[in-house]
């Protein structure tokens, strides 16, 4: 089963450079054209209610500039044989 991710997003710190959006290997983000922040910039969404297709690499928030995004994995825990 594959890991599940999510990711908060500091619409605050988020200046819509896209860097994440075209790092993201799931290509699970886009901008949210839709609205702006308070400092004027289209924040990144995620495509899908609840991440889904998010496996938590991180990968966003490494190359993210403004630290804008945390993202937090689910990981399954493993049964140990008795």
């Amino acid at each position: 089963m594959p890991a599940k991710g999510w990711i908060e997003i500091t619409e605050l710190y988020c200046k819509g450079c896209e860097l994440c959006v075209q790092a993201c290997p799931q290509h699970v983000m886009s901008l949210d054209t839709s609205r702006l922040t308070p400092k004027g910039y289209h924040p990144v969404r995620l495509h899908a209610e609840g991440c889904t297709g998010c496996t938590g690499c991180a990968i966003c928030a490494v190359v993210c500039p403004d630290a804008a995004l945390t993202v937090y994995r689910l990981i399954e825990p493993r049964m140990v044989p008795a």
